[in-house]
């Protein structure tokens, strides 16, 4: 069986959620606090290839850090994957990650769409 992994946020209710309905489908997930231990710059490509998606798609941009830091959804690529990494906090949650698949669990019952 495929690992599961929750990058997660226990502050979170919808990374809470997320992680209850994992562990009621009977899935014991590899639990990564990604503020605690931030994704690389490598996995997060990695991880944005599973979801299919651009690095502006799981950045929050309505966090007051990302305005306090003066980001902009036109800057590169390499510079919002920078970002992310010096600053984890920027990062939508929760991401969960089974085999070759990932989904933005928002919300929470989305992560059903890769349990299969």
């Amino acid at each position: 069986m495929n690992k599961i992994t929750i990058w997660h946020n226990p502050k979170c209710g919808k990374s809470r959620e997320t992680l209850k309905i994992l562990q009621d489908k009977g899935f014991t997930p590899i639990i990564r606090d990604y503020q605690l231990n931030p994704p690389s710059v490598k996995e997060l490509k990695e991880v944005l290839n599973l979801l299919q998606l651009d690095v502006q798609n799981i950045i929050r941009t309505k966090e007051e850090l990302f305005l306090n830091l003066k980001l902009s959804l036109e800057l590169p690529e390499s510079k919002l994957l920078s970002a992310l990494t010096e600053n984890p906090k920027l990062i939508e949650r929760p991401i969960v990650i089974f085999g070759k698949k990932a989904v933005i669990a928002r919300p929470a019952e989305k992560v059903l769409e890769i349990l299969h």
